[in-house]
């Protein structure tokens, strides 16, 4: 029996923003700093400035760079797992595909293919597509079962990919927060009610929240988005329960039921046993529209288009993502603080 491969991969990427040569402001003096990106009519505009006043554009250019290279290094670690697994059994990646992952694989019969032309609507003739519909689904049984190998192959494996998304400051003074601000992990949710990404992703949260117990902080900033009619007094309602202690309790009452007009809001303030006097003073009067203002031009700032969008000790994500990946990326936070403690200690000692 061949041995298990295990694998460890520390993968380390540093990003350099490369700038065309044409577009490229040539020094005035050799002592120009080396931080000044333009001059204008002999004023020079610097690195700072440039991410000061274009951050939010700056964040979502390098999040789709990230993807772009996420997707290509997962394909880099497939490509590696495969290549150890078959070095195991001394054989090459195809023979091991071959003989591991396509076996009794076959081509799909025809009344299959004849379901399948059905469902293309094409105007060719089936006599004519037949062959090429056969290799079709073929390669795609084939890229099903590699698919599933290679994932048994990452469950065994001892990966750790430290590539990460990039980094950006948020202001999470006043904002509502579940756990000890001193806790290492701070995961910040920007999130709109109305939204079922949100709605799904919220069991998450909590899920989370119990697996890492104090090492995990949640901050709650809200993001109420245009084309959602309720989002914004949901919003202001969660921050009004806020100010009797309420928030947490309030903000998964929204979530759970979600029914979100202002008479339904002002019915959780009553479940909850609150102040509805209270409550519905600071709802009705717009008391905290201010706040949620406040979050939402943030959120634009940073270029927030869409919830829910996160930043975990800094590092920006986003979507409906399911508890395993925001797992991973909770994870990878603690591998590189780990790492970084490694290091220091090392560093100490010689």
């Amino acid at each position: 029996m061949a041995r298990k491969s295990v694998l460890t991969l520390f993968i380390s990427t540093f990003v350099l923003a490369c700038t065309p040569l044409f577009a490229q402001v040539a020094p005035v003096s050799l002592n120009q700093p080396a931080d000044v990106v333009a001059e204008v009519n002999g004023h020079a505009l610097t690195a700072a400035e440039l991410e000061k006043s274009k951050s939010g554009s700056l964040l979502q250019a390098r999040y789709t760079y990230y993807q772009t290279e996420r997707k290509a290094l997962d394909e880099l670690v497939d490509e590696k797992l495969l290549a150890l697994a078959a070095a195991d059994k001394h054989e090459t990646v195809a023979q091991l595909l071959d003989s591991e992952v396509y076996k009794g694989i076959t081509g799909p019969s025809d009344d299959q293919m004849q379901v399948y032309y059905e469902g293309m609507e094409s105007e060719e003739p089936y006599a004519s597509v037949h062959d090429r519909l056969y290799d079709h689904i073929l390669d795609m049984r084939k890229t099903k079962a590699r698919a599933a190998y290679v994932k048994t192959l990452r469950e065994k494996a001892n990966l750790h990919v430290t590539l990460q998304p990039p980094v950006s400051d948020v202001n999470t003074v006043g904002a509502p927060i579940e756990g000890s601000k001193d806790a290492p992990l701070q995961l910040i949710e920007f999130a709109d009610y109305e939204c079922p990404y949100c709605q799904k992703v919220n069991p998450s949260m909590h899920q989370l929240k119990k697996e890492y117990g104090d090492r995990l902080t949640i901050v709650y900033k809200e993001f109420p988005l245009p084309m959602h009619h309720h989002a914004q007094k949901s919003a202001e309602a969660a921050l009004c329960a806020g100010d009797q202690g309420k928030y947490l309790e309030f903000h998964d009452m929204l979530f759970n039921t979600r029914a979100l007009e202002v008479s339904d809001l002002k019915k959780y303030a009553a479940t909850l046993n609150m102040d509805t006097a209270a409550f519905n003073q600071c709802l009705d009067s717009g008391k905290e529209a201010a706040a949620v203002a406040k979050d939402l031009e943030e959120g634009k700032a940073l270029g927030l288009t869409g919830t829910p969008s996160f930043f975990l000790n800094g590092h920006y994500f986003h979507g409906g993502m399911e508890y395993s990946a925001l797992r991973e990326m909770v994870e990878q936070q603690i591998y590189a603080m780990h790492t970084s403690t490694s290091l220091a200690q090392t560093a100490s000692t010689k």
